[in-house]
């Protein structure tokens, strides 16, 4: 129980450093691709530092609630996640927390934030089918939700859900806001919809938001870990290098699309789900 709390408070309170310092390594990667130098591995922090020294000035009373009810949220699942609760749960509170963050977007009149609102319940729409068929897959493989006993099994799950997994990957792509699923939103405001959801987000209530989407972060590359782990000491060192691996591809992904059009996410991401995620646990139900 002791080893349980320690490590929900290490993930409480180191994620969003680690979030940060991967979203800095980010920054450095894609510069380095694009054949510039990049900023500081630090530069996040001094983003968020910016922005709460900035004036707080909402466009309504609700938008700074409605954040943080996202960030508090995303921190109980991760907190979940890393106790070994059921991952089941932890998934529908992710998508719980979604929900926040688009009601924070329609709260103001902005008719890009409005638009970056019903994009991102229509990315919702794409991945939330694969999402769940993930859970699904894991409780196939192993007989249990519980992550506690998906990390204690003799092989990883992986050897299980290679298709889940690709479809994952594509699920993760939509929720760290890369191309070519980056519809709602964007690092650079010069799209057809200026910033979407955080168009008319400033000062703390967008720290706040950024803070929550590293603790989002930590939690789907420890969903990742997951396919890779198992009861050997050793798979957590080799489930630790995957996941940074996944990550350069996310990145590199990103460097190399553009953005494609809602329907084109829609469809192609129902297609990765009905025939990487269906066909993957279709296996699985025959096998057993």
């Amino acid at each position: 129980m002791a080893v349980k709390v320690g490590i929900v408070l290490a993930y409480l309170v180191l994620a969003p450093f680690i979030g940060g310092l991967l979203d800095g390594l980010d920054r450095i990667i894609s510069a380095r691709m694009q054949r510039r130098k990049g900023p500081s591995i630090l530069q996040p922090f001094y983003d968020l530092g910016k922005l709460f020294s900035k004036q707080l000035i909402a466009v309504n009373n609700v938008q700074l609630l409605l954040n943080l009810s996202y960030l508090v949220i995303l921190m109980i699942a991760g907190a979940m996640l890393f106790s070994g609760a059921d991952l089941l749960m932890v998934l529908f509170i992710l998508s719980t927390a979604d929900m926040f963050l688009i009601m924070a977007a329609s709260s103001d009149s902005s008719p890009y934030a409005n638009m970056g609102a019903s994009r991102e319940m229509m990315q919702m729409m794409a991945y939330e089918p694969l999402t769940l068929l993930v859970a699904v897959g894991f409780y196939l493989t192993t007989g249990s939700f519980h992550v506690g006993d998906i990390i204690q099994q003799p092989v990883s799950a992986i050897l299980w859900m290679p298709g889940l997994l690709v479809g994952f990957m594509f699920t993760a792509a939509i929720k760290f806001r890369k191309s070519p699923f980056d519809l709602s939103t964007s690092h650079h405001a010069h799209q057809e919809m200026v910033k979407g959801i955080t168009t008319e987000m400033s000062g703390s209530a967008l720290a706040i938001m950024n803070i929550a989407e590293y603790y989002e972060m930590i939690v789907l590359l420890g969903i990742f870990f997951l396919f890779f782990v198992n009861s050997t000491w050793w798979s957590w060192i080799v489930a630790f290098v995957i996941c940074l691996v996944l990550f350069f591809m996310e990145t590199l992904w990103d460097n190399i699309s553009a953005r494609l059009k809602w329907k084109t996410v829609l469809y192609g991401c129902w297609v990765v789900t009905l025939i990487a995620g269906g066909v993957n646990i279709l296996i699985l139900m025959l096998d057993r």
